[in-house]
């Protein structure tokens, strides 16, 4: 499975040893108070854990473990899943509270976008957030995503982004 790297950042496949940190992040109210299923404890997150993997077996993605490479503490997840229930990729993202504002989600969104486009061969990426959710919108606008529509997924209201492969070459090279 594909690891990626960034200056700040290391993005790996998920080990069931992360478990534990994971049940931290996703148990946090306030970190997952914009995510709309909420929080999860370590069982679920342990029973959803084979999927999980699978994933980059079977699609050739998925969400990595984002590592900080200075404290080598798993901060958060950066990656791809298909939006539901359609055939569109959407990049997904979340960061620990204690790392907001940071510039971490933004970082790790450009290296996944790259990886979408270079090695998975998609040609667009979507993104979704409660219209709440200014800051996960700040950084779908910093890689370059533009807005397209208001929407329905996943039984809640958000705005919807993409970014199609030349418009991320044309502002990431």
């Amino acid at each position: 499975m594909q690891e990626l790297e960034t200056k700040r950042l290391w993005l790996r496949p998920f080990r069931y040893e992360d478990l534990d940190r994971l049940a931290e992040i996703f148990g946090d109210s306030e970190t997952m108070q914009y995510i709309s299923s909420g929080t999860k404890t370590r069982s679920q997150l342990e029973a959803g854990f084979p999927a999980k993997l699978e994933r980059f077996d079977r699609w050739g993605f998925g969400m990595w473990a984002m590592i900080e490479k200075e404290s080598q503490i798993l901060i958060g997840r950066c990656g791809f899943i298909y939006l539901d229930g359609t055939p569109e990729v959407e990049l997904g993202y979340t960061l620990n509270k204690a790392y907001w504002n940071r510039g971490f989600a933004t970082e790790a969104s450009i290296a996944c976008l790259r990886f979408g486009f270079e090695q998975a061969g998609l040609d667009r990426i979507v993104a979704i957030a409660q219209p709440e959710n200014i800051a996960s919108q700040r950084v779908m606008q910093k890689v370059g995503m533009t807005f397209e529509k208001n929407a329905h997924y996943y039984k809640t209201d958000v705005v919807y982004y993409a970014i199609s492969k030349n418009e991320f070459h044309a502002l990431h090279g």
